[in-house]
């Protein structure tokens, strides 16, 4: 940026001086005012919208196709007609013709690395025979039919269509869904139509936002309705998959990505500020934090990320991001601030530490976990093997990633023998009366006693 001699206003108010964006990463105390901050990261929805997508939602129930290309005109301002929603053949076939063999082989990769992972995580179908002789196990069984939600437009999101098709096929789902919001001619782009093959998608419509998650929910005359609806969208989305669940089931809510990163006075502040902006481009909701106990280092960093921020092409949407929502907290100790990343129970966990093993038995919330100096989150996003549909806003404290058991549903077993039934069917007749439910006594009853009537004690 040699030669500029003053400031250079970009749009939306912001100034760079010299090619620095200038006081992006606030260095704070880890103080309890701090993290009561940081510990609410769900932004309120805005007023009113909850019932907009109901009526989304309510408009493609009753009106099937046609309400849904008359939405996709609406908010996408793509004309589309009934027969155009599906991808066809031609159009994947096309698409495999537009991608660089580079991009073809990064795909394959991840597809391998992310089905070796998703496998080992299959459970198994199980019968055990108890003391009485009763029969008694679990069914494993696959869903039939998924549906995956893949953000689109002017965006193109190959890796989360791997990261959610993969798994539901390694899980032994029949039919994998995807749903994308189209493009100004209404395209879908190329790598995400071959990543949807490679990952064994059999289906892809161009339609995207509320109007999706109720055509997947309810079904049009053009696409089936799923048992369950996976991937992250924009609020619209969010709020849909809240409001159709219980007709469908859904992975999790999700809101804007997060990092919080673990580091040492070893850690080279270069990375540190590098895998703080690379959470920060996402959205101007996301939120990249830095906890340490050298402060030295936190300053580095700050220094780092002024630097190298001036230099990426979404530079607006990462400093909205860490002048809103990015911090470098400062603690008394290392162990304090493990302490302190694990309070928050981010989506992303970075321990960029000397000796991470060593921490990691004191984390217990995150939804993903990086050890050491040489384990980007940005790894975790493409190509490492586990999903990076992760919980996020402090969810990572109940709800867990993504995989495989996602895509199962268990069913349990149960096979009586005479002599169990003889021996448990007194405590049956307790609870069942103490209950008020004579009907669940009386049917032990007369398998055991002869007497329907009830009228008989055992």
């Amino acid at each position: 940026m040699g030669g500029r001699r003053g400031p250079d206003v970009r749009p939306g108010g912001r100034v760079r001086f010299f090619g620095r964006v200038c006081g992006v990463l606030r260095i704070m105390e880890a103080t309890e005012e701090n993290l009561k901050v940081l510990r609410v990261r769900r932004s309120p929805e805005p007023e009113g919208l909850a019932e907009k997508v109901r009526e989304i939602i309510n408009l493609v129930r009753t009106g099937g196709d046609e309400a849904l290309c008359r939405l996709t005109a609406r908010f996408d301002g793509v004309e589309l007609t009934p027969e155009r929603l599906r991808v066809s053949e031609e159009e994947l076939a096309a698409a495999y013709r537009q991608v660089e063999a580079d991009f073809l082989e990064a795909v394959r990769t991840a597809r391998e690395r992310i089905a070796a992972f998703h496998r080992r995580q299959l459970p198994s179908s199980w019968v055990t025979v108890d003391a009485h002789g009763m029969v008694l196990g679990q069914l494993v069984r696959p869903l039939e039919r998924v549906g995956i939600y893949v953000p689109g437009g002017t965006a193109r999101y190959p890796s989360t269509v791997l990261m959610t098709a993969v798994p539901a096929r390694e899980a032994g789902v029949a039919e994998i869904v995807v749903v994308t919001p189209p493009g100004p001619q209404g395209e879908v782009p190329g790598a995400t139509l071959v990543a949807a093959a490679e990952a064994g998608v059999t289906e892809i419509y161009r339609v995207g936002g509320a109007q999706a998650v109720a055509a997947l929910a309810y079904g049009t005359q053009t696409i089936r309705p799923v048992d369950k609806i996976v991937g992250p969208g924009n609020v619209y989305v969010t709020l849909a998959k809240q409001q159709v669940f219980g007709v469908v089931d859904i992975d999790m809510v999700a809101g804007p990505s997060e990092v919080v990163v673990v580091a040492d006075s070893g850690a080279d502040p270069a990375c540190v500020a590098a895998d703080l902006l690379a959470q920060a481009e996402h959205d101007p909701l996301a939120t990249a934090v830095l906890v340490t106990p050298d402060r030295g280092l936190a300053e580095k960093v700050a220094d780092e990320v002024e630097r190298q921020l001036a230099t990426l092409p979404r530079w607006e949407i990462a400093a909205e991001s860490l002048r809103g929502r990015g911090m470098a907290l400062v603690t008394r100790t290392l162990e304090e601030a493990v302490a302190v990343a694990d309070q928050l129970a981010p989506e992303h966990l970075e321990l960029m530490v000397a000796r991470p093993w060593e921490w990691l038995g004191r984390v217990r919330r995150a939804g993903a976990v990086f050890l050491g100096f040489d384990s980007p989150e940005a790894l975790g996003d493409y190509l490492a093997g586990p999903s990076h549909v992760l919980p996020t806003g402090g969810s990572a404290r109940f709800f867990s990633p993504l995989g495989v058991e996602d895509f199962l549903k268990h069913s349990s077993l149960i096979m009586g023998s005479r002599a169990g039934l003889m021996a448990l069917a007194p405590h049956v007749v307790t609870l069942a009366r103490v209950e008020g439910l004579e009907a669940h006594a009386r049917a032990v009853i007369v398998r055991t006693r002869g007497d329907p009537s009830g009228e008989g004690r055992l």
